[in-house]
């Protein structure tokens, strides 16, 4: 007489079931965030501008924003002339961020250092920082 009534079959099935499910999890857990590195990110279209309002960029100072979702800065070296750049580093992708009083921006991270046309002026930074088209139109300034 058997008292037991599920068969070591059964028994083994539930428990592969239980370990393929723990199994699923944990890789779901591991891929997610490396899936999330590689996307794509999400944001306003390749083609799509921003408009900083005139007023918002002192002569000599920045105003950081961020464009196409990166940082970015928009530079007022003289009156009237305006620049934009990206605001990453291209070293190491740290945020770089503007001395007035120099006159040039600083990377933070491994002293690299950019003129406000975003040239290299020292450091290990291998390329002048990305440059962002700039166009006046009224009291806005339209980037990108």
């Amino acid at each position: 007489m058997d008292n037991n009534p599920i068969s070591p079959s059964q028994r083994r099935g539930f428990l592969i079931t239980i370990l393929a499910g723990l199994g699923t999890a944990v890789t779901a857990v591991t891929l997610w965030p490396m899936w999330r590195f590689l996307a794509p990110r999400k944001g306003p279209g390749a083609l799509e501008r921003v408009a900083v309002a005139r007023a918002s960029v002192d002569l000599g100072a920045a105003h950081f924003f961020n464009f196409r979702g990166a940082p970015a800065v928009l530079l007022q070296p003289s009156p009237g002339n305006f620049a934009a750049f990206s605001a990453v580093c291209p070293h190491l992708g740290c945020i770089i961020k503007w001395q007035q009083d120099k006159g040039e921006f600083l990377c933070p991270c491994h002293a690299g250092r950019f003129s406000a046309d975003g040239k290299v002026l020292g450091g290990p930074p291998p390329k002048p920082l990305e440059s962002i088209p700039v166009a006046l139109e009224g009291d806005q300034i339209m980037v990108g």
